[in-house]
């Protein structure tokens, strides 16, 4: 087993200013981040106005009507805003509505992971099949593949979008959802390499409930919620529902292809808001708002959450394919794009991504409410703000970092409109 070196403890004086100004808490309450400290105001107007742009194009390039963003240089300044409508021609968006977080589940699956290895109840190189029965075939897939991405298992979100777009309320069972994922390992080798599987972290959550006799929602508050004080966060149960019953909602829509023409349909898009979380479970069932997602990424970044002595999450990360440029890796429930760490996805009516550089604190957090286009665009918006945010000028009495990232805004932004999910007809 790989060892680490991290700090868990509770605020004994002033916290971080950045952890605090991310989560709104008082300081006798929250986990003591160490992080870079914040500065205080907002980005300079250049900065968010190459930003705005980039958030406008890519919700005309992927028909979502709304989208909250927050940024935080901590050398230069922040900027959170919503934009737009919940729904075509609803309500504004507000930057206090909750969404689905999206990949950025898995991360914290992997939290949870480690936590109760710390607690011995289980080890990282259990076996999948020592607490989940009927899989006579991963006997060398363990605990800590399935939050790797290493296992080999495949994905099953892809096969069943007929299903659940059109019966979002229905409440599955996550073995019959792993076993479209499991039906595509094939020849796959345990262990081997990356390979995108959110049948497998359904399986490692399953494994956890057991090895534990929790559910994985009070696990995730145990370990992660709580002590970071995530008021609008939680793994919501299996009954279909908005984001929240009592906070206000961004819409979860998912345009489809028109059944006549098979033209997709961005002027009438599904509305999934009010769907079945159990659909994605552990891979990507956590509903969060813009804040706490934000102080999330912080504590992951900063590796708070992980206790001494169990693993070095970031130590040893592998491609994300054989075609992947260096840069590009994953490990412990994350994807790594140079110095940032982070995840993206489609999942439910969202695409989100978020992301944290450790080195200089900048985060990144961007939810647009139009799935269909897909986890691509999810991710190329979350990169090409980072790299806006990465050049914002310092701010009086600070130095902006001087390490950069591997790629620039542009690319990101050419990728995403090369592909508008609803092409504006030629005349």
């Amino acid at each position: 087993m790989r060892s680490r070196r991290t700090t868990l403890r509770a605020v004994a004086a002033a916290g971080v200013a950045l952890a605090l100004a991310l989560s709104g808490c008082s300081a006798d309450t929250s986990l003591e981040l160490d992080v870079p400290a914040q500065v205080e105001g907002s980005l300079p107007e250049a900065t968010v106005a190459e930003l705005q742009a980039a958030v406008e194009a890519a919700m005309a390039a992927t028909a979502s009507p709304g989208a909250i963003v927050g940024v935080w240089a901590p050398w230069s300044g922040s900027w959170v805003t919503a934009f737009g409508t919940v729904t075509p021609g609803g309500e504004a968006v507000t930057t206090d509505m909750e969404f689905r977080a999206g990949h950025i589940t898995r991360a914290m699956t992997c939290d949870v992971l480690y936590n109760v290895a710390a607690t011995g109840a289980v080890s990282l190189d259990d076996s999948v099949t020592e607490y989940v029965s009927g899989l006579p075939d991963l006997g060398d897939v363990t605990l800590e593949m399935l939050c790797d991405s290493t296992s080999g298992i495949g994905s099953y979100l892809g096969q069943l979008t007929k299903q659940w777009t059109t019966n979002p309320t229905r409440v599955w069972n996550a073995m019959e959802l792993a076993g479209y994922g499991l039906g595509q390992m094939g020849d796959a080798v345990p262990g081997a390499g990356y390979r995108d599987s959110d049948a497998g972290y359904l399986l490692l959550g399953i494994a956890l409930e057991r090895a534990t006799t929790s559910s994985m929602a009070d696990l995730m508050e145990q370990y992660i919620f709580g002590p970071l004080d995530l008021e609008a966060t939680r793994l919501p149960g299996p009954a279909a529902g908005a984001a929240s019953d009592e906070l206000p909602v961004l819409s979860g829509l998912h345009s489809i292809k028109n059944g006549e023409d098979g033209a997709m349909n961005c002027a009438e898009p599904l509305d999934l808001t009010v769907a079945s979380s159990s659909l994605v479970f552990t891979d990507s069932g956590v509903v969060t708002d813009v804040n706490d997602l934000a102080r999330y990424m912080q504590a992951l970044g900063a590796e708070a959450l992980v206790p001494d002595g169990v693993v070095d999450r970031f130590a040893d990360p592998v491609p994300t394919s054989s075609g992947a440029s260096s840069w590009y890796t994953a490990t412990g429930g994350t994807v790594q794009a140079g110095s940032l760490i982070g995840h993206f996805g489609a999942s439910l009516g969202y695409l989100t991504s978020a992301w944290v550089d450790p080195l200089t604190g900048m985060t990144v957090v961007v939810v647009l409410n139009n799935s269909a286009a897909g986890s691509d665009a999810a991710r190329n918006l979350g990169w090409q703000l980072a790299a806006i945010a990465s050049k914002a000028p310092a701010a009086s009495g600070q130095t902006a970092p001087e390490a950069g990232l591997p790629f620039t805004a542009e690319q990101w932004g050419e990728a995403i409109a090369s592909r508008p999910l609803c092409p504006v007809p030629s005349e």
